[in-house]
C-alpha cells in the first residue's frame, strides 16, 4: 500500500476550508427555521453541484492532467461545500413540523436543479472552443 500523498492530502484540506468556510458563511446569513425552506443549504448544493461539473468537465477535458487539482477544487471545495447530510436533516425536520409537501418539493427541486446546474455547467465548458 503507498503511503499518502502530503500534497494531495493538503490539496484536499486547503480547497475543504474554503468550502466550509463559504458554506458556514451562507448558513449564518441565511439561517432557515424549522418548517422553512432552507435557502443556504439549497444554494449551497446547487452552486457546488454546477462548480463540480464545471471543474469535473473542464479538468477532463480541457487542462492538462494534475494530481492537484481534482482533490482541491471537486473533493475539497465542492465536496465541504454541499452536503447530503444537512439536505436530509432539513427534509426530516419539515416532516418533522408537519410539512411532508414542502419536504418532497425541497427533495424534488434539490435533485432537478442540482442535475441542472451539472448539465448546464457541463454545456458551458464543451461550448467554450479549446484554446489551441
Amino acid at each position: 500500500m503507498a503511503a499518502p500523498d502530503g500534497r494531495e492530502l493538503a490539496a484536499i484540506f486547503v480547497g475543504g476550508a474554503l468550502g466550509g468556510l463559504a458554506r458556514a458563511v451562507l448558513e449564518t446569513v441565511a439561517a432557515a427555521g424549522p418548517g422553512q425552506w432552507p435557502w443556504a443549504t439549497f444554494g449551497a448544493n446547487v452552486v457546488g453541484a454546477f462548480l463540480l461539473g464545471y471543474f469535473t468537465t473542464r479538468l477532463l477535458e480541457r487542462l492538462p492532467v494534475s494530481s492537484y487539482r481534482r482533490p482541491l477544487l471537486g473533493t475539497g471545495l465542492c465536496g465541504a461545500l454541499t452536503t447530503f447530510s444537512t439536505l436530509q436533516v432539513a427534509i426530516l425536520r419539515m416532516f418533522e413540523h408537519g410539512q411532508p409537501g414542502l419536504a418532497l418539493g425541497y427533495l424534488s427541486a434539490s435533485v432537478v436543479a442540482g442535475l441542472a446546474a451539472i448539465h448546464l455547467a457541463t454545456g458551458l465548458v464543451r461550448r467554450v472552443r479549446a484554446r489551441g
